[in-house]
């Protein structure tokens, strides 16, 4: 997922409630039954109620409950199976279907996967109070959902309550703004988590990051492009799409070249469905007839996804869907789901990858990455992995952070992100925290590949794309 504006910013770039059933009539009807009502959310958090044609959102936590950030209009009628869609500002569409009695789920368009919910009698009488704006309210809003809801404390050897001990007793009625947002920086801060975020304001603002990140500025940012283009070859058209976040380029000997700096901002109208049109466009003008079968066929390609600050899973399911001429699973997704117990998750989801209906790409395939490939860019090399031939990866270990951000509230009217969601392999392990590594480690974009325009990951990638295609020509 792609970081909030303010981490997207630093380049790296929704529990508790009542339970019990509902004797709540009304909205959609079908066969699985009424939508109107109280839900809780597995995981996350989060109650949501749907009266008439409208969906809301609360997040939850022990001592507090917020309005959310998630504010849908229903779209259209109910299908035939009863789901309703609606539409949210400066969201992508979100899906709400009955799934047998007292049951039903959501989806969100632009995420992996869905999430259950379960009917309620009604929201907590807290849901309908105002909330204390206090200093101590705040941070207590603030430790409580990390305690409920971030996965990572035992990976990242982190006592939060040892943390709260600490820091809690710095807060009175009177801290003030500037002292309390430190309180809570530092708090986080030693997670080194670029998915962990408080913003107090457009220029009071922290966002995580893993030791030894150097953020790009419109200068590196312009180096880098640079060293790429001329370690592509003076003759060398590039190709843009997405407002400049896709490129591809052919290069001598039949190899590719495609670079993906961001899966979000395709469009100038910046949302889902846009991203998605404007990508499929790209790839139908990439992954040709002609680069995909016959004589003339690429031979090797090599995806760029060191300079990616993440945006929407599913997109990156769409580029790997060129690339496979079998199905197979990318990963399994879960997220946490007990206050108390931080190794409690949900069932985890498969995301499959199914091959594009038109002409796809099953040769070999060099990923380059590094500390800057971010979240979505991460779960799409994740997602490369199961392909076959597997995908040489190239560069540096992935930032580390896979997770869609829990954006959340505070009664102060700051608001704060957090991952709550593991991102699982084959075999159950993640990747949170160290990042895939490569399997050929090489320099990325440091200052001394740069001031002599040099760029060993991509020459690495076309020289063994080159030697690979040649050992396969000859063994043909």
């Amino acid at each position: 997922m792609l970081l909030a504006t303010v981490a997207a910013a630093t380049a790296l770039g929704a529990a508790t409630a009542c339970a019990g059933p509902s004797g709540t009539s009304g909205g959609s009807g079908g066969p699985g039954g009424s939508l109107a009502g109280v839900w809780r959310m597995d995981g996350y958090g989060t109650l949501v109620t749907i009266k008439g044609g409208s969906l809301r959102t609360y997040e939850t936590t022990a001592v507090s409950c917020l309005p959310g950030a998630v504010t849908g209009t229903r779209a259209g009628a109910p299908d035939a199976h009863g789901a309703s869609r609606f539409t949210v500002p400066d969201s992508a569409p979100v899906t709400v279907r009955p799934d047998g009695a007292g049951r039903a789920r959501l989806a969100f368009d632009d995420n992996v996967g869905r999430r259950t919910l379960h009917r309620v009698a009604a929201l907590p009488d807290r849901c309908g109070r105002r909330p204390s704006r206090d200093p101590r309210a705040v941070f207590d809003v603030f430790w409580q959902t990390f305690a409920e809801n971030y996965p990572f404390f035992g990976a990242k050897k982190t006592d939060w309550a040892a943390v709260r001990d600490r820091y809690r007793p710095r807060v009175t009625a009177r801290t003030t703004d500037a002292e309390l947002f430190t309180v809570l920086r530092e708090m986080i801060e030693p997670l080194h988590d670029a998915h962990t975020r408080v913003v107090a304001g457009p220029d009071r603002w922290f966002a995580g990051k893993r030791p030894g990140t150097v953020l790009p500025t419109p200068a590196s940012t312009a180096r880098i492009d640079t060293a790429i283009a001329a370690n592509l070859g003076s003759g060398t058209v590039q190709r843009h799409w997405a407002q400049g976040r896709l490129t591809y380029a052919d290069l001598p000997g039949h190899l590719g070249y495609f670079r993906v700096t961001q899966f979000a901002h395709y469009t100038a109208k910046d949302d889902y469905v846009g991203d998605v049109a404007a990508l499929d466009r790209a790839l139908d003008a990439v992954f040709t007839k002609a680069r995909t079968q016959g004589p003339a066929k690429l031979r090797g390609l090599i995806i760029d996804v060191r300079l990616n600050g993440g945006g929407a899973d599913p997109l990156g399911l769409r580029i790997a869907s060129r690339l496979t001429g079998r199905p197979y699973t990318a990963y399994r997704k879960q997220a946490r789901n007990d206050p108390r117990d931080p190794a409690a998750f949900t069932t985890p989801q498969p995301a499959r990858v199914s091959p594009h209906r038109g002409p796809v790409y099953t040769g070999p395939v060099a990923v380059l990455t590094g500390r800057l490939t971010v979240s979505a860019g991460e779960t799409f090399t994740q997602a490369l992995m199961g392909r076959s031939p597997a995908p040489l990866r190239i560069g540096e270990n992935t930032q580390g952070v896979f997770s869609d951000v829990l954006g959340r509230n505070l009664p102060n009217g700051w608001t704060f992100g957090l991952p709550n969601e593991e991102f699982l392999t084959p075999e159950g392990h993640t990747f949170d925290g160290a990042g895939i590594p490569p399997a050929v480690a090489t320099p990325v974009f440091t200052d001394q590949e740069l001031s002599g325009r040099r760029d060993s990951a991509l020459t690495r990638a076309r020289d063994l794309l080159t030697r690979g295609a040649a050992t396969a020509g000859r063994n043909r």
